[in-house]
């Protein structure tokens, strides 16, 4: 009974926070009509900066509360749900740490739109598989085999931690993989991540750019090359 109300409780502090505006504004915007990628979900009108002030006053929440926030019809609960998973993240051991990654990994179902994808996935997986062996990150080639375009996003938009960190291999394949893949919010998230390989290193993104220009999707391919000057876009794109 005290897990439901703590759940409650944080839908309510979210629901005081509303804006009818945003509300009306935002399934527009994360296209939640018929046949798009976010058929159906909806819409609080809660802002992210607000989610965190929420997020900040129930910090000490556990996994069950959190497992309610998760399978939340609105957006901004499980959003909600996912940031308390990571301000968790940061502030726990190794232990608590590895039981958030798995948790993470079992509750993808609510993880169902970009904007929750790529606030968790980058401070949870790809957190967690910084340093860590080429079996252990072996699930982020399942996920880009899942049948759910969300999993996939997932693998993908968890490199940047290896980016971070100048550890270019596995977004290169991961692109490859995913070059042909049929939906522009994969495009957009691989080219973000070319992208940010290629602020590090550019020597690094143009010998994967020779290689695969011509098969990238365009707007893949314009997303990887935003930052390159004016010649070297016009080089690339001319050759797409």
């Amino acid at each position: 009974m005290v897990k439901q109300n703590r759940a409650d409780e944080i839908v309510r502090q979210l629901k005081l926070l509303a804006d009818e505006e945003k509300k009306n504004f935002l399934p527009r915007f994360f296209k939640t009509g018929k046949g798009q990628y976010g058929e159906g979900d909806r819409f609080l009108g809660v802002v992210v900066p607000q989610v965190r002030g929420v997020v900040k006053q129930y910090r000490e929440t556990d996994f069950e509360t959190i497992t309610d926030l998760l399978t939340s019809s609105w957006h901004e609960v499980r959003l909600c749900g996912l940031l308390l998973l990571v301000d968790n993240y940061k502030r726990g051991d190794d232990t608590l740490r590895k039981q958030i990654f798995e948790y993470y990994l079992s509750h993808t179902k609510g993880i169902n739109n970009w904007d929750l994808v790529d606030l968790s996935a980058p401070y949870l997986v790809g957190a967690y598989l910084v340093g860590r062996s080429e079996e252990e990150r072996k699930i982020l080639y399942r996920l880009a085999n899942s049948h759910s375009l969300w999993e996939q996003r997932i693998a993908v938009v968890s490199t940047i931690a290896f980016i971070r960190s100048n550890d270019y291999e596995d977004i290169l394949h991961l692109a490859e993989l995913l070059i042909h893949h049929p939906h522009d919010l994969m495009h957009k998230a691989i080219g973000w991540m070319l992208r940010e390989v290629g602020k590090r290193n550019e020597t690094v993104l143009r010998s994967f750019l020779d290689i695969h220009v011509l098969q990238m999707p365009r707007t893949m391919l314009r997303y990887t090359i935003e930052k390159f000057d004016e010649n070297a876009r016009q080089y690339y794109l001319k050759m797409r």
